[in-house]
């Protein structure tokens, strides 16, 4: 979620499809089951997750050049430098969720798109 500042100091945040999948594209390939594997990379479990989300596997982890991956945490911070981290060595299929599991359940209100938004509360 890069963000950069205007000239009167307030801040844009930028959508970027070489970095991200927005919501919504997030939201139709899980209903169509050919979403991404998820990884969450927050340090810190939280009570908000998406069904089918691993945490991450360690601080060393790669992923295999076949497998699209998502990365999630709570706002993008955490994903973003995940992310650039891992495209910069080469790995173009590993994205990450635009505004994070904040901005994926403000977007998808169950009375918009049904009951199953696919984020899940302990």
């Amino acid at each position: 979620m890069p963000t950069y500042l205007r000239p009167d100091s307030k801040p844009v945040v930028q959508f970027d499809p070489r970095l991200e999948i927005s919501p919504f594209v997030l939201f139709r390939r899980l209903k169509e089951e050919r979403g991404p594997r998820l990884i969450d990379v927050r340090a810190e479990p939280s009570e908000r997750k998406l069904r089918g989300a691993e945490p991450l596997p360690g601080p060393d982890w790669r992923p295999s050049d076949d497998e699209e991956i998502l990365l999630v945490d709570e706002d993008g911070s955490e994903a973003l430098a995940w992310v650039e981290k891992l495209q910069a060595e080469g790995f173009e299929r590993v994205k990450m969720l635009f505004g994070g599991l904040e901005l994926y359940e403000f977007s998808l209100s169950p009375d918009v798109v049904g009951d199953d938004t696919f984020l899940e509360r302990d």
